[in-house]
């Protein structure tokens, strides 16, 4: 009997430190059973089950929504002739100089109302004498231009053809960092293009595209043909206009810009209601305050907008701003930066007088200012736009 037991005690301690080892080190032989038991399980799931799942992660519906409202839009411009080819010796000299080629710029727009209104960039058809409108399913249109904001970079065409796809506006003020989104535009003239990323930043001001900046940044792929064009949100809702991108090589890097549709909602409703788009003015070059400035003009604190400049006789001018002047708030809303300031004054109407508070040598002054309409901006492209 006791022989017995000791046999059996010895037998016991042999498998359990057998058992010890193989799960030190080789656990997968203990596992093996299991998983051959959870595999076939995950291969059995419900057809149905799979293809709710790979719809959820899918943005086909929001692209079907909204790539019909979403145009292709080719702005030709008439031959140009030499700027001397009426000069009599230029001609002596060169002889009769043929008119250039005309000019044809590829880029894409938005239908936004079933009246024919499509909404696009500016520079997109900047100095065309005939726009062609594409639509999706094949239809051609020419366009007339109803009105055009160079200080935003935003233009409303208007075609005339029935049972027109409109895109739905989305609420671009609901929008935040990573949320998806697609573009749709046509790239490089190729057709309708649909590339999707998330939204990488809102806000963006200061990077020298337009006047009024508040653009929203993304990481969906935007290539020259693209301005103008669709960036939308995973309902196919219309949350901005492409318009630009960052780039050292002339195609997309990452980081491309759209005006979001707060803004285009603003500029469309304007141009359609009176054909362009008013905003107030007065007249001063305003700058964010630096050390240096501070230090200049002996300002207190390195928070705010300072003027730097007043143009003669402006609205400014006659108000009795004057450079060195820390501008507070306006019309009774405060101006943190110069974004802020040149928002507020844009939105003053023109003729009717508004209140400013500045700051002068320590002193806080209110002035009566009575602005101005804002003048249109020179002419000019700019370097990174995705035209």
């Amino acid at each position: 009997m006791k022989q017995t037991w000791l046999l059996f005690s010895q037998t016991v301690t042999v498998l359990l430190a057998a058992w010890f080892v193989v799960a030190t080190l080789q656990p997968q032989w203990l596992q093996g059973q299991a998983q051959l038991r959870t595999v076939p399980l995950l291969e059995a799931a419900p057809g149905a089950a799979r293809s709710e799942a790979v719809a959820a992660a899918s943005l086909s519906a929001a692209a079907q929504l909204a790539a019909p409202a979403v145009v292709s839009i080719s702005a030709r411009q008439a031959p140009q002739r030499h700027p001397h080819a009426d000069d009599p010796w230029f001609r002596f000299f060169f002889g009769e100089q043929a008119p250039r080629s005309p000019q044809t710029g590829l880029g894409s727009g938005v239908i936004v109302s079933s009246a024919g209104h499509v909404l696009t960039n500016h520079h997109v058809i900047d100095g065309a004498e005939e726009i062609e409108i594409q639509l999706s399913d094949g239809r051609q249109a020419l366009a007339r231009v109803v009105g055009t904001d160079p200080d935003t970079d935003l233009a409303v065409l208007q075609i005339d053809l029935p049972e027109l796809p409109v895109a739905v506006l989305g609420d671009s003020d609901a929008l935040r960092v990573g949320d998806a989104v697609l573009a749709i535009g046509n790239p490089f003239g190729v057709g309708q293009t649909v590339t999707s990323g998330i939204v990488s930043a809102l806000g963006r001001t200061q990077l020298g595209i337009n006047i009024f900046e508040d653009f929203i940044q993304t990481d969906a792929a935007i290539n020259p043909g693209n301005s103008g064009g669709a960036l939308v949100d995973v309902q196919g809702h219309l949350i901005g206009i492409n318009t630009a991108i960052f780039t050292r090589s002339g195609g997309f890097m990452g980081i491309g810009f759209a005006i979001p549709t707060s803004t285009a909602r603003e500029v469309l409703q304007a141009i359609v209601r009176d054909g362009a788009v008013t905003r107030g003015w007065i007249g001063v070059e305003p700058q964010a305050i630096t050390p240096d400035l501070a230090q200049h003009f002996g300002l207190r604190h390195q928070r705010g907008v300072i003027i730097i400049g007043v143009l003669r006789d402006a609205p400014a001018a006659q108000a009795g701003i004057r450079p060195g002047d820390v501008v507070l708030s306006v019309a009774g809303q405060p101006v943190p930066d110069v974004a802020a300031l040149l928002a507020a004054v844009a939105a003053l109407p023109p003729g009717q007088p508004a209140q400013l508070e500045i700051e002068r040598r320590g002193e806080r002054l209110a002035l009566q200012v009575t602005p101005g309409r804002r003048p249109p901006p020179p002419a000019s492209n700019a370097p990174d736009n995705a035209r």
